[in-house]
Formats: structure tokens, sequence, C-alpha cells
């Protein structure tokens, strides 16, 4: 079986849009339930925690752009050593469609988009610092 996964395999979308049929496996990636949102709503299949950036990341970052590529590498940093559940997220994009579920507003810097990349091109969290 190929290791590679189709990009298309792995969405992204905010916790606070409506679950659709097409989102396969939903998985929420935040350290935090979103507020207001209900187990129900927000229909996910399996919560993350371990895959979300630690809180001091998190804080630090601050969906600050200019920190991006920073925020990357530490949070790479702190996914390598849980390589068995990103191994585990990756099998399940190769066999369907994956949603990674967010909260923050910011649709460009987020977890769930740095954690998309890290799924598709898994050197990057292989990679020493």
């Amino acid at each position: 079986m190929s290791t590679k996964i189709p990009a298309s395999h792995i969405r992204i979308k905010r916790a606070y849009d409506p679950p659709s049929n097409d989102d396969g496996a939903r998985v929420l990636i935040d350290r935090l339930w979103p507020r207001g949102i209900k187990k129900e709503s927000l229909a996910v299949d399996q919560w993350a925690k371990e895959l979300a950036p630690s809180t001091k990341l998190r804080q630090w970052f601050g969906h600050d752009a200019a920190r991006w590529q920073e925020f990357h590498q530490r949070y790479a940093a702190e996914l390598r050593p849980h390589a068995e559940s990103v191994d585990t997220l990756r099998t399940l994009a190769r066999k369907g469609t994956v949603t990674l579920v967010y909260a923050a507003h910011d649709e460009t810097h987020n977890n769930a988009v740095a954690l998309r990349e890290f799924l598709l091109a898994p050197e990057l969290i292989s990679a020493s610092p």
C-alpha cells in the first residue's frame, strides 16, 4: 500500500461550520472543546487532544502570522512524541476522507492547517530540529 495520502483526503473545517456528509471521519484537533457547541452538533468521530498544540505554544503563537513559520517548527517538535497518533490519523486518511475540525477564527494560520501539511508531508515531523 502506498504511503502517499491524496491531498483531497484531508480537509479542514471550523467547528462552527455545520458537518456535511462528505466530511468523512471528523477529528477534533483542539485541546479545548469549542465554546458553545454541543457534542451532537459537532458530530466528531474522534477528539485527538494529544495532537493539539500545547497551551504554552498556542498562547505564544496567538495566531500572529509573523510567527507562523516558527509555530510550524515548534508544533512539529511537539508532534514527534505522538508519532503513533499521527500515524493512526495518516492511515485513516489513506483509506478515505478525514476532516480536521478546529475552533480558531483565523482560517489561514491555525493548527489544522499545519497538521494537514504534516500529514501530507511526514518528513516535516520526522526531521530533527
